[in-house]
């Protein structure tokens, strides 16, 4: 999505890495800030209900793209992870870290599969989050069976976290595709006032 419009403005390779750089970079620190802020009101609970770090991450697959959208699901996790180990209570856990890099890098790479498609017609960010979620979580479930005997988690777990954070992905499933509806719009009338 965003890629499109810095074509249009005929901008350098230098300055649309930039932009991108700078975009994704907002996106991974709204992803470590907005865990933290639901965690300090609704507690550990609230982040598995409502899965925070999905929103921007999802956000992010959809105006950036699958290339950039696959660094900001991976550097998330890892951003978040470092950060909050050096106040001692790192966010994932170290145990849960591996499988939510997969998991958001799918969310991120999946939603923005759709970001061309996103540009010429925003309704397009719907199946684009309803896809990545789906692929992300099954994703997810499937490294648990893979890995079940050398990890702490096992599909029973899982289960009960998906179906505790359902409220969060049906929210973020409505939610993210207005918000890029938002964007896209907003990028497309400054694009048609110039």
């Amino acid at each position: 999505m965003i890629e499109n419009v810095l074509v249009r403005k005929n901008l350098s390779f230098k300055a649309r890495i930039t932009v991108k750089s700078s975009i994704a970079l907002g996106v991974v620190a709204l992803a470590v800030i907005l865990p933290q802020l639901l965690h300090l009101a609704l507690g550990v609970s609230g982040g598995v209900k409502w899965l925070p770090m999905y929103l921007p991450v999802l956000i992010g697959g959809c105006i950036l793209g699958w290339a950039w959208g696959l660094g900001v699901g991976i550097a998330s996790p890892i951003v978040s992870f470092l950060i909050t180990l050096a106040f001692g209570n790192p966010m994932p856990a170290l145990g849960r870290l591996p499988f939510m890099i997969v998991e958001l890098a799918v969310f991120a790479a999946v939603s923005g599969l759709f970001s061309k498609k996103i540009a010429k017609n925003g309704w397009m960010a719907f199946p684009a989050v309803l896809l990545a979620q789906v692929s992300g979580r099954t994703v997810f479930m499937l490294l648990v069976l893979i890995f079940q005997s050398v990890t702490p988690f096992t599909p029973a777990v899982i289960w009960s976290q998906i179906q505790t954070g359902l409220l969060g992905m049906v929210l973020q499933a409505v939610l993210v595709p207005f918000i890029i509806m938002g964007l896209n719009a907003l990028l497309n009338k400054a694009n048609t006032e110039e």
